[in-house]
């Protein structure tokens, strides 16, 4: 019979053996966590640096870690992953999309600096939704009315602006999304995006979001 010393010796080394193995798979993982482009308390008072801490370092990690672990392995880009994500497995589709819409969503904020969409896109604007305040109200009625967690998009659609929102970590690029197009600007509408500083007040963070909007990002994804 085996002496409990020599099994619990055995049984720690299986679990460095296990950990050692888990941090090589991460090491080597096909996705990585973006650095955020700017500081964490750069778009105060609008956005709270504990809420971007948190956001990014945990939530944001969260999604690329489980994402490595449930595809440790793969030659496809995350666009690619998402093109046929109907293929894929629950890990992959919500912690795919999670990674996706984040790294995406850190891009489309900036430090207010009162710029407005480039003069290319203000014409769409107009073209579309008669000018940018009924945007932000369109915009708007989708973040709010989406049930519980997910995302709102400004998206172009068969050359036109289309707002739509997608449940979870759903995004339009997915073959499973009920609105699919190309993305130019998003919204998270889960709560761990503003509860610290809003608490259930998510019309005040929407219209908070639009102080930290990057136009120029957004003007750039839509000239793409």
């Amino acid at each position: 019979m085996m002496k409990r010393t020599h099994f619990l010796q055995l049984m720690g080394a299986g679990m460095l053996f296990s950990s050692f193995r888990s941090r090589q798979v991460l090491e080597n993982a096909p996705f990585t966590l973006p650095a955020l482009p700017y500081a964490f308390d750069a778009l105060e008072p609008h956005i709270d640096k504990l809420t971007m801490e948190i956001h990014h370092d945990r939530h944001h990690k969260a999604y690329v870690d489980n994402l490595n672990k449930a595809l440790p392995t793969t030659t496809k880009t995350l666009e690619e992953l998402l093109a046929t994500v109907s293929t894929q497995t629950v890990a992959v589709r919500n912690n795919g999309g999670g990674h996706w819409n984040h790294s995406f969503f850190w891009q489309l904020l900036a430090p207010a600096t009162g710029k407005q969409p480039s003069a290319e896109l203000m014409a769409q604007i107009v073209k579309d939704f008669g000018n940018l305040e009924n945007l932000k109200v369109e915009f708007g009625k989708a973040a709010t009315s989406r049930f519980g967690s997910g995302w709102a998009w400004l998206i172009v659609k068969d050359g036109k602006l289309v707002i739509s929102s997608t449940a979870n970590q759903d995004n339009p690029l997915m073959d499973v999304a009920e609105v699919k197009g190309k993305p130019i600007l998003a919204l998270d509408v889960w709560e761990h995006a503003y509860y610290l500083k809003y608490q259930n007040k998510r019309a005040d963070y929407i219209n908070a979001f639009w102080n930290v909007v990057n136009w120029d990002f957004v003007s750039q994804q839509f000239l793409k």
